[in-house]
């Protein structure tokens, strides 16, 4: 008896980033901020790419604060979805990469606090996100904000979701 050939390496990832592209351009705003995702295996890193209307303080110069709340918060819900989804994803129980995909619908936040350590100064920032834990109808996650240097952080987060219901 042999064993069934492996899928070739080049098709694998070409499947898993067509599923991360699916995810992240079903949310409008990830657009608007300019936040994407760097892929490397199953971790994501979010990028935020410097522009001025990111800009709260032309003074000082600083990232606006609800910016910064909103990059953590993607970066937490992105991580947690996409845990979710490369389970599914791996098991070959779904396929984001065809003509009809559907998406599953994102976790819904129930409460998310943020910590701002330092300004957020004008240049790209970058997030990753840690699922704390995932249940069935709760999750909470850690995420933490960096630019130039990952172990001076200029904010991190917890957040707490809604986890969607998943027959639909």
């Amino acid at each position: 008896m042999s064993r069934p050939k492996p899928e070739p390496v080049h098709l694998v990832k070409g499947r898993r980033d067509a599923a991360l592209r699916a995810l992240v351009s079903g949310v409008p705003y990830i657009q608007f901020l300019g936040i994407e995702f760097d892929r490397r295996g199953d971790e994501l890193t979010a990028v935020m790419r410097y522009d001025d209307k990111l800009i709260g303080n032309p003074l000082i110069p600083a990232i606006h604060g609800g910016v910064t709340a909103a990059f953590l918060e993607v970066a937490a819900i992105m991580e947690l979805s996409w845990t979710l989804l490369w389970e599914e994803m791996e098991a070959g129980l779904i396929d984001l990469t065809g003509p009809e995909t559907v998406l599953p619908r994102l976790p819904k936040t129930i409460d998310f606090t943020v910590d701002y350590l330092r300004s957020g100064l004008p240049r790209d920032a970058y997030a990753r996100a840690r699922v704390n834990r995932s249940g069935r109808r709760y999750a909470s996650v850690h995420v933490e904000a960096w630019q130039d240097n990952r172990a001076k952080l200029f904010a991190q987060a917890t957040g707490h979701f809604l986890m969607p219901d998943r027959e639909e």
